[in-house]
């Protein structure tokens, strides 16, 4: 069975975008070696950039698109759990990213992030260069 790793919104929406080059050779790596997983959070945030128009497709199609193409999957911890975790994360306001952390965190899975944040406080967050 392969590792699991999940994606931040940023990743998920390079993914999407075919915007590969943006990825380091690192990441790029541990994307084809792995199995993807989102946070629900992930489809929220990339919900949230479409409507303020920072990406062009809704977090909807984002995701049932990756599904098909990349083997995407949506984690589903239950989310009592995961906000339980996400309460400590006092290191940020960022709902989101606590909760994407949080999610890593209870699984004990790599988070692929370039977030500076993240990387500083989330101890399975890295971005292999």
């Amino acid at each position: 069975m392969a590792p699991l790793i999940y994606l931040d919104t940023h990743v998920a929406a390079w993914l999407f975008s075919d915007r590969v080059d943006l990825l380091p050779a690192g990441v790029r790596i541990r994307l084809e070696e792995s199995d993807l997983l989102i946070s629900p959070a992930v489809k929220l945030e990339l919900q949230y950039l479409y409507e303020i128009r920072r990406i062009t497709s809704s977090g909807e199609h984002v995701v049932n698109t990756l599904e098909k193409e990349v083997a995407l999957k949506i984690c589903d911890l239950p989310f009592l759990k995961v906000v339980d975790v996400a309460l400590a994360a006092s290191w940020t306001r960022d709902p989101f990213d606590r909760l994407i952390a949080s999610q890593a965190t209870l699984r004990g899975a790599t988070l692929l992030t370039k977030d500076r944040d993240l990387l500083t406080h989330c101890e399975w967050a890295e971005w292999p260069g």
